[in-house]
């Protein structure tokens, strides 16, 4: 796919190869570059979405638990703003040095599902909140719930949920409201 800039640039080069005006050729290429800055006005105004791609409270993902954690302890973990580690827009805390540099190294193995939104409300097209407690690893990927309640739903049938979910996100970033 050619973007906006290299088409301008090869009608300016066609326009002087047939020996146009260079009047002719200033006019094509102040309408090509006002093009080119209007498609990239367009471009960020579809990344840009209501929601952030990761949910926290106050800044700090998962409620300041430490990520890595659920997939080394199986467990809750609280983490320590000592340990912290900036990514995508929030602070993630861990519980050591080692859990902190585990997931700077590779953040997506362990960052959750869905950037940490509940997994069973997105599969249904909601973007709702999520807490700490209400987990699963599964096929080695983290999904968090909204509630316990919400989390037993999410194992009736989680391979259908995930696939619904999967074809849900981001685009739910865009709702007008987050169930908390």
């Amino acid at each position: 796919m050619m973007n906006v800039q290299s088409l301008a640039s090869i009608i300016v080069m066609g326009l002087m190869a047939v020996g146009t005006s260079t009047s002719l050729n200033a006019a094509v290429v102040r309408d090509a570059v006002a093009l080119e800055s209007g498609a990239t006005q367009k471009v960020a105004q579809m990344t840009e979405t209501r929601f952030p791609a990761v949910y926290t409270e106050n800044g700090i993902a998962l409620d300041g638990q430490d990520v890595v954690a659920y997939f080394t302890q199986n467990a809750l973990v609280e983490g320590n703003s000592k340990y912290a580690y900036r990514w995508k827009g929030a602070q993630w805390l861990f519980s050591s040095a080692k859990h902190r540099d585990m997931f700077a190294q590779n953040p997506t193995k362990y960052a959750p599902q869905y950037g940490g939104y509940c997994s069973k409300a997105a599969a249904g097209g909601v973007l709702a909140t999520t807490i700490p407690n209400a987990w699963e690893v599964r096929d080695g990927k983290l999904y968090l719930n909204y509630s316990l309640d919400a989390q037993k739903e999410w194992k009736q049938d989680t391979a259908t949920k995930i696939v619904k979910a999967n074809a849900n996100w981001p685009k739910i970033l865009n709702n007008e409201t987050l169930k908390r």
